[in-house]
């Protein structure tokens, strides 16, 4: 991979250097762009490749958060669902829910229908699709599989499904179109510090080339996700842990067990989790563990997948699901504002807040808000406030649906899908170079013209950044993995 970043770096001071390329650090980047500041951003390994594209795939307001009475967190939740579904609709849809409720559950009927109810009532006039209750017998209807035995009922209520890898690359893109300089595989070893012990920049690594440099900047946010107590300690390695580290697995089943997303109660630790209907497949999580070990190195483990079996079987008796039918699972840490106690019941809220050396932090939060974080950490970078509206039109969220130029209406559907109206951008390929409509594999409508515009376009190295995070086909059964082969190809290609 042949890159220079030390010519595009080094040759300027920056208004603001971010460190970290998850969702809050793309966001910020883009807010941050869109006021005029010269922004630069690093990211040591791809963009979305920690937490933000390990997530349950939904931007919602968190009906959980209701029985720990945050209220204004879901209250804000709601309206930025509102926001992207509006906003970004290619890759943020509504989807609706059914909560089965059993004779003995913790969480009782009446509860549930308050639950939803207030869910309702706090997102005003945010709401997606009204809420319902449920007869048992409309229970069945919905899911025809759930398990009868004890049911007393349900309810029924509506969130958003989303592509959370491409969401925090569209913010990253959006950035890039508004002139911040930004690479991913470039790591930061250290703080630049003047006289008065204040950060100016920080010297980093590129790891693709091994080149070192120096990027100097007015102000510096740390946007590191779970990497945020490690960041803390290059500053001052005496520093306490700012962040509590939570895991959260997930699995993907091979079979779509219910064609309705459900929200379940786990009769093991009266946890609630998710089964989603993800294509042709079931995606099925999560579970809400601390974690203590490097951030680099996190797994699913054989107990969380089993646990995820386990009980979702005890709801879908009739799917007989086993292990062997797993297509893949992932597991993703939450880097929670530290706090004792019971991870599940741990705030989502965030916090940033400035060190004694100058630099800013952004800590913890959920996916779903990222957008207000990071308006309100450009916010404390400028020392005023930002009236950005409700409008959050992102990379591909602009232009003009034009006509299919002849391939099949279900590779245009879902190229339209990945890159909304950029999708135009993936077909001039394909106009000069007619292979390139060639399908990957039988698995997916993924074409060859999607590769080389993730390695020329978006900023793709590896094979895995395409495959998980450009296509998300990682996720999709494949028995001849064939897709895997040429994008594999192709990435090697463009190294030579």
């Amino acid at each position: 991979m042949k890159r220079d970043l030390q010519n595009i770096f080094t040759n300027k001071e920056y208004d603001l250097l971010i460190i970290g390329g998850g969702i809050n650090g793309a966001a910020i980047a883009n807010i941050a762009s869109q006021q005029g500041l010269s922004v630069a951003l690093v990211e040591k390994e791809d963009f979305a490749s920690g937490t933000s594209s390990r997530s349950t795939k939904l931007v919602h307001g968190g009906l959980r958060y209701l029985e720990n009475f945050e209220f204004d967190l879901v209250k804000e939740s709601l309206r930025e669902r509102y926001i992207q579904w509006k906003s970004v609709p290619h890759l943020v849809q509504p989807l609706r829910f059914v909560i089965p409720v059993y004779k003995g559950d913790r969480r009782p009927l009446w509860m549930m229908k308050l639950g939803v109810f207030l869910y309702d009532l706090l997102s005003g006039k945010y709401v997606v699709e009204k809420h319902a209750g449920l007869t048992a017998e409309q229970v069945v209807a919905a899911i025809p599989g759930i398990k009868r035995e004890g049911l007393v009922g349900g309810v029924a209520y509506s969130d958003c499904r989303m592509d959370d890898a491409r969401l925090c690359l569209e913010n990253i893109l959006s950035a890039r179109e508004k002139g911040a300089h930004i690479a991913n595989y470039v790591q930061a070893g250290s703080f630049l510090k003047v006289a008065t012990q204040l950060t100016a920049g920080a010297n980093v690594k590129d790891l693709l080339t091994g080149q070192e440099m120096t990027i100097k900047a007015h102000h510096v946010v740390c946007a590191a996700g779970p990497w945020t107590n490690e960041i803390l300690r290059l500053d001052s390695p005496s520093s306490a842990d700012k962040i509590r580290l939570t895991k959260g697995v997930h699995i993907v089943y091979k079979e779509k067990i219910s064609d309705t997303a459900l929200l379940l109660q786990a009769g093991k630790d009266n946890r609630v989790f998710f089964a989603i209907p993800f294509g042709e497949h079931t995606l099925i999580g999560t579970t809400d563990t601390d974690y203590t070990a490097s951030p680099d190195h996190v797994e699913s483990e054989k107990e969380d997948i089993e646990y995820l079996l386990v009980e979702t079987a005890k709801f879908l008796p009739s799917a007989k699901l086993r292990r062997e039918n797993i297509v893949t699972s992932f597991a993703g840490l939450r880097p929670l504002v530290f706090a004792q106690g019971d991870p599940s019941k741990i705030s989502r809220n965030h916090v940033i807040e400035k060190n004694e050396s100058g630099v800013w932090y952004v800590m913890g939060g959920k996916y779903t808000t990222y957008r207000a974080i990071a308006q309100q950490c450009v916010e404390k970078v400028l020392g005023k406030k930002l009236d950005l509206g409700t409008d959050y039109s992102l990379y591909g969220s602009q232009g003009q649906r034009k006509e299919h130029r002849g391939l099949p209406d279900q590779v245009y559907q879902y190229l339209f899908s990945k890159y909304g109206y950029k999708a135009e951008d993936v077909l001039k390929l394909v106009e000069k170079d007619k292979q390139l409509a060639e399908p990957l594999c039988t698995c997916s409508p993924a074409i060859k013209a999607q590769v080389v515009y993730a390695l020329q376009n978006e900023m793709a190295v590896t094979a895995d950044d395409i495959i998980w995070r450009r296509l998300g086909i990682g996720y999709v059964f494949c028995a001849s993995r064939q897709c895997r082969k040429v994008i594999e190809e192709y990435c090697e290609a463009s190294r030579r």
